[in-house]
């Protein structure tokens, strides 16, 4: 079955389109998808981590789990031998105890160790954290641009060039075959690239190269822009420290989630649950309404759920504890192969 049901489809076609096809800026690099994340005030409808393939190799002995900012401001500064945690460490900018408290996570995820002389925690790192990843690029999905999309959309593209948290900013819709794609008529900021995706093959053009953007410099967030055009803008500037600590949350997020983790959000354990195999790639699809369903059509509350039957849980290999259990641990399978070294783990 091809074509595209909703916007959710689309993403996925997105996703799995970047992931077999994304061409990175450095030769070599590997490239890490993922969707739906960003930050507090921003959340992007596709991720692409393009990642040094030796340091993302290396992150792999951490676990398949992120990393938030707590646990990283320890985790990049543990030193290589045993340090009073507040000798080895910079200064947080909020109170040692919520350190302290990162330090003991760390420790139970292996990622440091830890030790007591009297009165002090000492500590001390396994493994050195790696610069892993090189540019994050933002994909905005939009399958169909219409007028009031657009004008929707573009407000937010243009919160994004001015942030610079990303090395891109990308909009991608659906590809229409007239001889002017409309996604190119539109008002769109001319740092933001254009996609047109062909949903059906499965394929992308790029329309619009866009320009890369500051990362290493200080950002603005625009905080309100008034609709009238003439009244001013509230902004505030973002440090380039904090734009480094969220580039790498949001890379370390993407390490973790991927975009295959819409599983764990629908019903797989529903009887009308399977995977459909397109040439676009695979996505979710419901026997009962003959359709690929969205995540807010596929819960518990859609009136054609249906349990699995506890027979299907109890047949053993190959489908041990039933159909939707299998489906989960395909799409955690399939995100482990993404992860040099995850798989041996």
């Amino acid at each position: 079955m091809d074509g595209i049901d909703s916007e959710f489809t689309f993403e996925l076609a997105v996703c799995q389109w970047a992931e077999r096809a994304w061409t990175p800026q450095r030769a070599g690099d590997a490239v890490v998808v993922a969707r739906q994340l960003g930050t507090k005030r921003r959340r992007w409808d596709t991720i692409v981590v393009e990642c040094d393939p030796d340091g993302l190799r290396r992150r792999a002995s951490f676990g398949p789990d992120a990393f938030d900012t707590d646990l990283l401001h320890v985790l990049r500064s543990a030193p290589a031998e045993w340090t009073y945690y507040r000798d080895a460490l910079p200064e947080p900018g909020y109170p040692w105890r919520y350190v302290r408290e990162a330090i003991h996570a760390a420790a139970d995820r292996a990622a440091v160790e830890t030790r007591k002389r009297g009165n002090r925690i000492e500590i001390r790192r396994r493994a050195l954290y790696p610069d892993w990843f090189n540019r994050i690029v933002a994909i905005e999905n939009k399958p169909d641009l219409d007028a009031s999309a657009a004008r929707d959309l573009v407000p937010q593209l243009q919160r994004d060039v001015a942030l610079g948290l990303a090395d891109e900013v990308w909009v991608a819709t659906a590809a229409t075959g007239e001889a002017v794609e409309p996604v190119l008529l539109t008002d769109m900021p001319a740092e933001a690239g254009v996609l047109t995706v062909d949903t059906d093959a499965g394929t992308a053009e790029q329309l619009w190269q866009p320009r890369t953007l500051s990362t290493d410099d200080p950002g603005t967030r625009i905080l309100e822009r008034p609709a009238d055009g003439a009244s001013a803008a509230r902004f505030e500037y973002a440090d380039t420290d904090w734009k480094r600590e969220k580039r790498l949350a949001v890379a370390e997020r993407a390490y973790e989630r991927g975009w295959r983790a819409y599983a764990s959000t629908m019903r797989p354990d529903c009887r009308h649950f399977g995977l459909d195999r397109a040439d676009s790639g695979v996505f979710p699809y419901c026997d009962a309404k003959g359709c690929r369903p969205t995540q807010t059509e596929c819960r518990g509350s859609c009136p054609s759920f249906e349990p699995e039957p506890p027979a299907w849980r109890s047949k053993g290999w190959p489908i041990e504890g039933g159909p939707g259990a299998a489906i989960k641990r395909l799409l955690a399978d399939r995100r482990r192969r993404h992860r040099p070294g995850l798989a041996e783990r």
